[in-house]
């Protein structure tokens, strides 16, 4: 008897020892569409502390190439909102001079695609925007849809998703080519495996560290605003200050959110700005009409369906992860006056050409405004730099989404990283650059010595 309990204690401290399982890709099965590309599942706990019970099927597509001989390229999308596999086409479209050499991968982030968070109410009301406005009911109902489950959808537990997509793949290391969003989560990502990482490419960069703590305020963006009209109007060959009149406007009767909302996604359609320009210049000069026109077509432009873009998720990472005036556990009731107390703080001068009311109102603070008190999640270990991989930035100097000083900031944090920034380009360089200069910047540097 004595003999059979040693050999049952040995066994229990033996399975306590052991390893746990390599996370698997399953269900493997040709890319619909896609020719030399495999789509397949990865299942990762919704609650990796198990208290919340469940798992998600991420939906995952890989090159087939799996011996190409400087291994894997995630590339990761944006938002938070946007899925990895729909866009494989897309990407791969404008990375084809290293396909050969990278083994490309990309994934739905947690959320998204086929595990998409669908909130109607949110996503008829804000669509793709991150400055939309959403009712506060609207807010309430998608929290409550969400449950227990609301607070599991922060960087960090796509973090973690990520790095079981990695061992999934059997990569030791690999590169991470993050835009939007995607260059946050690919920075966090280096911070909590930095032995994981090769080397990263961050394209419109959202810096993991805000010394200005402005991330819901989103004053950087505001105050770049006036820069960027500037720019572009110097382009155009303009003989007015389209900025002086876009602070003129926000004054006199056209209502700052949707306008500055607008403006930022107006940048996708023409990092120029030609049409804006011209139509803030003509409500200074008492013909209001353009102006409101265009802003109304934006608006219907930006809607989408949840399986492109969550804005459930969008909302849930977003409170999850930003700094806000106030934490997740703080009542609802209380936030305005804490609100308040920040921008009271912020001098004029760090919002104009708006105004400090436009920074109070943005979607951003009014979505987790009213997003329901939620436990913190997990975190990650913080640190200050990135690890000391080579790092690569690309930032137009037209976008207003992420704009450049968010770059500027983050290359300070990069020991080993290059900021290239493309004159005239707004959003998003590598897919929707309308020259070559930032593609041919990433291709030179994931093909140089420096990621051999």
């Amino acid at each position: 008897m004595r003999a059979v309990l040693v050999l049952l204690v040995a066994l229990v401290f033996a399975g306590l020892g052991a390893a746990a399982p390599r996370p698997a890709l399953t269900n493997a099965h040709p890319c619909a569409g896609l020719t030399g590309y495999t789509c397949s599942t990865l299942s990762v706990p919704l609650d990796r502390t198990g208290r919340v019970p469940g798992m998600l099927r991420l939906n995952v597509a890989a090159a087939d190439n799996a011996n190409a001989s400087r291994g894997v390229l995630l590339f990761l999308t944006g938002g938070p909102g946007q899925p990895g596999v729909a866009s494989v086409e897309r990407v791969a479209a404008r990375l084809t001079p290293l396909l050969s050499d990278y083994r490309l991968v990309m994934v739905d982030q947690r959320g998204t695609g086929g595990t998409a968070i669908r909130c109607p109410q949110l996503q008829a009301q804000v669509g793709t925007s991150d400055i939309a406005v959403p009712s506060a009911a609207a807010v309430r109902a998608c929290a409550a849809k969400l449950g227990s489950a609301r607070g599991l959808y922060s960087t960090d537990a796509t973090v973690a998703d990520l790095d079981d997509l990695r061992r999934a793949l059997g990569a030791g290391t690999w590169t991470v080519d993050g835009v939007s969003y995607g260059t946050f989560v690919a920075e966090r990502y280096a911070i909590a495996h930095p032995k994981a990482v090769h080397a990263l490419v961050l394209d419109s960069v959202l810096p993991h560290v805000d010394p200005q703590a402005d991330d819901a305020l989103y004053l950087t963006g505001l105050k770049a605003t006036g820069r960027v009209l500037r720019a572009a109007c110097a382009d155009l060959g303009c003989d007015f200050d389209p900025a002086d009149d876009l602070a003129w406007v926000v004054r006199h009767g056209i209502a700052p959110v949707p306008l500055w909302d607008a403006i930022v996604i107006y940048e996708f359609v023409d990092p120029e700005y030609q049409r804006m320009i011209d139509a803030i210049h003509l409500a200074r000069h008492g013909q209001p009409g353009p102006l409101r026109t265009l802003v109304a077509q934006i608006h219907q432009a930006g809607s989408a369906p949840p399986e492109l873009f969550s804005s459930g998720l969008h909302a849930a990472t977003l409170c999850a992860d930003m700094r806000l005036p106030w934490s997740s556990a703080t009542p609802v009731a209380r936030r305005p006056a804490l609100l308040a107390r920040r921008l009271k703080s912020a001098p004029q001068s760090a919002v104009w050409p708006f105004t400090r009311a436009t920074a109070a109102h943005d979607g951003i603070i009014e979505t987790c405004k009213a997003w329901p008190v939620t436990p913190p999640a997990p975190s990650s270990p913080f640190r200050s730099k990135l690890p000391p991989v080579p790092v690569l930035l690309v930032n137009g100097d037209h976008d207003l989404s992420t704009p450049l000083e968010w770059a500027r900031e983050e290359v300070r944090l990069a020991p080993k990283g290059r900021l290239v920034v493309v004159h005239g380009a707004s959003h998003s360089v590598q897919t929707r650059e309308q020259g070559g200069a930032g593609r041919a910047a990433v291709q030179a540097f994931l093909l140089g010595p420096a990621t051999a």
